[in-house]
């Protein structure tokens, strides 16, 4: 999905592109996956962060911030997810900025369910530590270009044969070496928060560092 956010002062206001298996009521919904890309609007002049999610049967608490090395209101640049039974690998204009791996073997949840794909635009007091100046209102986010590769899928029943070898992303196992140092350079640079390092690690974050 290519995406322009709003321009101008946006603190407070958060444009998401997702994946989900709810209807977006997690209150209700105790066992949803979800995969999010959401950016945090800032006054003009401040970094917008980018914040990733991974929801797993319904667990959350997995959020990773990133600062962008471009301005993300200015042009539209590519926003991505490769999800298959090996991994999920967020993407910035093919750059990968989050790896997290399949390792329910070792007990931690991973998206399992069916995933439909959903957006938004809406006011979030806590995604900035300014004010949003509704001066600057209407807010307007850009989407274009939206492509997908897909297994046609809407029960759990039929998830096994979309883990089959007729599709290609099922090969992909891991980042290749180039994929890897781009990866690296992004956490080591523009790593803004990781829930890895704010409290005692999960399971997970020594397999998707």
């Amino acid at each position: 999905m290519k995406i322009k956010l709003p321009r101008g002062n946006s603190a407070g206001v958060v444009t998401t592109f997702y994946l989900t298996s709810g209807d977006g009521d997690r209150v209700n919904d105790k066992a949803h996956d979800e995969l999010d890309f959401e950016f945090l609007g800032n006054i003009k002049g401040e970094p917008i962060l980018l914040q990733t999610n991974v929801f797993a049967n319904g667990t959350a608490g997995r959020e990773q911030r990133i600062t962008l090395w471009f301005d993300p209101t200015t042009e539209y640049h590519d926003y991505k997810i490769l999800w298959n039974q090996n991994q999920i690998v967020f993407y910035v204009d093919d750059i990968p900025i989050r790896v997290f791996k399949n390792l329910t073997e070792s007990g931690v949840p991973f998206p399992s369910q069916p995933l439909q794909i959903q957006a938004s635009l809406w006011h979030a007091k806590w995604a900035s530590q300014n004010e949003t100046d509704w001066s600057y209102a209407p807010f307007k986010a850009h989407y274009q270009g939206f492509d997908i590769s897909g297994c046609p899928c809407a029960t759990k029943q039929c998830m096994n044969e979309c883990y089959g070898q007729n599709y290609w992303w099922n090969d992909i196992r891991e980042l290749n070496s180039d994929q890897r140092r781009a990866y690296e350079d992004v956490r080591r640079r523009h790593m803004h928060y990781d829930y890895c390092a704010s409290h005692t690690p999960a399971p997970e974050c020594s397999f998707n560092s």
